[in-house]
């Protein structure tokens, strides 16, 4: 997966958890908390949406690396991508 895709799939869990937030001016840069209303079952929730759709285990001490969409993408890329 490109890391374009990624971004993208990444939008695509916050949209389906949080519908209501508008996700077409995230700075990639910026932590995702910060420009969303995303609580801590809200994170959670994207975690085990990444496990189930693309079978990635993130582990809680890595919770860290996904602070922002850019920072979700580095640390994605290498577990995503063949898929």
């Amino acid at each position: 997966m490109t890391n374009e895709g990624i971004a993208q799939a990444i939008i695509d869990i916050i949209k389906d958890i949080v519908p209501d937030e508008d996700c077409s001016n995230i700075d990639p840069a910026v932590a995702l908390r910060d420009q969303l209303e995303l609580d801590s079952m809200d994170f959670l929730d994207i975690v085990m949406e990444l496990r189930k759709l693309y079978n990635v285990e993130v582990p809680e001490a890595d919770y860290g690396e996904l602070a922002t969409l850019d920072s979700c993408v580095a640390y994605l890329e290498p577990k995503m991508k063949d898929i």
